[in-house]
């Protein structure tokens, strides 16, 4: 059993804490309880607080700790834009419009990787600013709407294709899609570009384990299709294909949106009431809870121990234990 952290409260202005010590839930006198709170407490301080860095979004995504640009660059989804959250905690625009950007990430090189739900594309920051498109059509056809995406130590690119930006007017450009599904895409060192599964209704956030032995990727598309359940899936990966696909966790509030892997190859995802954590082994450890749906997490700061949450109109924070994979400090 897991252990569900005391929601934040209410109707707090920009920058408070937003509640009590985060361990402070946890109920002795109960095995599965005490061993939860044990293993929760490895990430969390019982003293931690989450504040609130900003509030003046209207749907906030795509979280990455990008020092040379500045600090968190997250993208304001449906205002198409992206802001950079400095380290005084400045937020400043920092690309406008943006053709609703969506999922972040940095490359080996530190450049910024950018999923557009407007245009459909893959795009890379270049260090003078300008674009360069990584992808934007597959077989014949438009990408639908390019959601989240992560950079193998190798090179290739993985990213997922939902159809978000196509079927939703205040997330992109409403068209007909051009693709056979909605794909996870690899895209390899040599920019040749090819699906990596195809076995997801609307695949949404990914990540790596530690070791890049293992592929997590959500599953957003439980309300499409009678039977189909709010999931995280897992993939053993192995030179750059993907097999043993089986359910890694499944989420009963919401659907899973954003996922992150810290070094001990624990699991953070976005979820309907806030970031559920699990142990590599599957094992639910704990909830920080949201007002409303988290979009997505990244970690951060200048060790690497800051989770960040993007929560509807809010970016928040919290300082953990642990330290982030591929964080760069």
């Amino acid at each position: 059993m897991s252990v569900t952290l005391p929601l934040p409260q209410r109707g707090i202005a920009r920058r408070p804490l937003l509640g009590l010590g985060l361990l402070g839930a946890f109920v002795p006198g109960l095995a599965c309880k005490a061993e939860a709170a044990e293993d929760l407490s490895a990430v969390l301080d019982p003293s931690a607080r989450v504040e609130t860095l900003y509030d003046d979004g209207a749907w906030c995504e795509g979280p990455v700790w990008a020092p040379a640009l500045g600090g968190l660059v997250f993208s304001d989804v449906r205002r198409n834009r992206m802001m950079v959250l400095r380290r005084d905690g400045r937020a400043e625009a920092f690309r406008e419009p943006s053709d609703n950007a969506n999922g972040n990430t940095l490359d080996g090189q530190g450049r910024l990787l950018t999923c557009e739900h407007r245009t459909s594309r893959l795009v890379r920051r270049e260090a003078d600013g300008a674009l360069t498109v990584l992808a934007e059509r597959f077989d014949g056809g438009r990408l639908n709407s390019p959601n989240d995406v992560i950079v193998a130590r190798d090179g290739a690119v993985w990213f997922t294709d939902p159809t978000f930006g196509i079927t939703q007017a205040d997330e992109g450009q409403p068209r007909a899609s051009e693709q056979k599904g909605r794909f996870v895409f690899r895209l390899a060192p040599d920019g040749r570009l090819t699906v990596a599964t195809d076995r997801f209704v609307q695949p949404n956030g990914l990540a790596f384990s530690p070791d890049e032995r293992t592929l997590y990727v959500s599953e957003a598309g439980a309300a499409a299709r009678a039977n189909t359940s709010s999931e995280i899936r897992a993939f053993d990966v192995a030179d750059g294909r993907l097999s043993n696909d089986r359910v890694f966790a499944q989420v009963t509030n919401g659907v899973p949106d954003g996922i992150k892997v810290d070094t001990d190859g624990r699991v953070y995802a976005g979820t309907g009431d806030g970031v559920r954590i699990w142990a590599a082994d599957g094992r639910p450890l704990g909830h920080i809870p949201t007002e409303g749906p988290c979009a997505n997490v990244a970690f951060g700061g200048p060790d690497g121990r800051r989770l960040f949450l993007c929560a509807g109109k809010r970016v928040l924070a919290v300082e953990t234990k642990v330290r982030g994979a591929a964080v760069r400090a």
